[in-house]
């Protein structure tokens, strides 16, 4: 028997549901770094926080398209 052939259907739902995990602690961890940089360097618009919060946002899509595409294969 194979290695594809042992392996479970549980096992990609399982890898599908840590990629959400993954996705929100990326984005939630940008945004405290956002919100760290603006205390430490103030600003009247909160720019640090919007620029590490949508750059997260980006990280987390791409790494989700990748790990998608390579779970479908």
């Amino acid at each position: 028997m194979s290695k594809k052939a042992k392996k479970k259907p549980l096992n990609k739902y399982f890898r599908f549901t840590s990629i959400a995990f993954q996705m929100g602690l990326t984005i939630y961890l940008g945004n405290l770094l956002g919100e760290w940089l603006d205390y430490k360097f103030p600003n009247d618009v909160e720019l640090y926080s919007k620029i590490c919060t949508l750059t997260a946002v980006f990280l987390a899509m791409f790494s989700v398209i990748r790990q998608v595409s390579k779970i479908s294969k």
